[in-house]
């Protein structure tokens, strides 16, 4: 077992120079200094803590929730348009596709699998075993 822990750590750091993380460890620092970017995220949950309020109250406001509901969608989408947020999220999408077939290999490996010649390629796996029909 050690060797296959030696084997993970250098794993670690082989993906830790790929690309795909570099790019989200920039697109992360650039989300962290783009101080309108975090207004709106601070903005978002503090509009969420009132929404939850809200709801909660034994007489609630629907017209009040409503309102609520239609500036947290409002804030939710100019943090969706903010340009350092789209480049995380693009950034994350690749680096979880990696991660994904990193984890498909390991699981077609431990199912019996040649590791050497073995296909980990996307193929429409979300990560989610829940919305899994069965592994390969």
């Amino acid at each position: 077992m050690e060797n296959a822990i030696k084997a993970a750590r250098q794993l670690g750091v082989e993906i830790q120079k790929t690309d795909a993380y570099k790019n989200l460890i920039a697109a992360t620092a650039a989300n962290d200094n783009d101080q309108d970017l975090q207004k709106l995220i601070g903005d978002f949950n503090l509009k969420r803590v009132d929404i939850n309020q809200e709801v909660t109250k034994p007489d609630k406001d629907n017209e009040r929730i409503n309102k609520l509901d239609e500036e947290l969608k409002a804030l939710y989408n100019s943090i969706m348009e903010n340009q350092n947020m789209k480049a995380y999220n693009e950034a994350k999408q690749q680096v979880d596709v990696m991660m994904n077939q990193i984890t498909t290999l390991l699981s077609m490996t431990i199912a019996g699998e040649d590791p050497l010649t073995c296909d980990p390629a996307p193929s429409g796996c979300s990560g989610s075993c829940s919305t899994c029909g069965g592994c390969h």
